[in-house]
């Protein structure tokens, strides 16, 4: 059987086009095709992995390394008011691409972002 195709990996190997495409050792960065503000990029490892839980202590690492490197020319080039740096794992928590990836997002005040917990209290028992 063979395996499913992966955009990110498509992206990774030239055979579709990704803006502001740069490479890091053991990784990529870019702008994902529906950007949420002004500046957000992809943080993705260069070798297929589905998700965090897949990955071992020093791939994490590196991808952190470039996470760092890249949220820090985002603020000397954009000023934002903040940044969040976000990673899914799995369908439940928003992964739409089965590729892990962290999204390096700058926050502007008043963006189209809004909050990103929830604005009650949530019950810790288990659905």
């Amino acid at each position: 059987m063979a395996p499913e195709p992966c955009l990110f990996c498509d992206i990774i190997a030239g055979r579709a086009q990704a803006k502001g495409l740069r490479r890091y050792a053991g990784s990529v960065a870019f702008t994902p095709l529906n950007p949420a503000t002004r500046g957000h990029t992809l943080v993705v490892p260069v070798r297929h992995h589905e998700g965090v839980w897949d990955v071992d202590r020093s791939i994490w690492q590196g991808l952190m390394g470039v996470v760092h490197l890249v949220s820090g020319k985002l603020r000397q080039e954009l000023r934002p008011d903040g940044i969040n740096i976000i990673q899914s794992t799995g369908e439940a928590a928003t992964q739409t691409v089965p590729h892990l990836h962290i999204h390096v997002v700058p926050r502007y005040a008043g963006d189209a972002m809004g909050p990103m917990w929830p604005a009650k209290e949530v019950s810790h028992a288990n659905p």
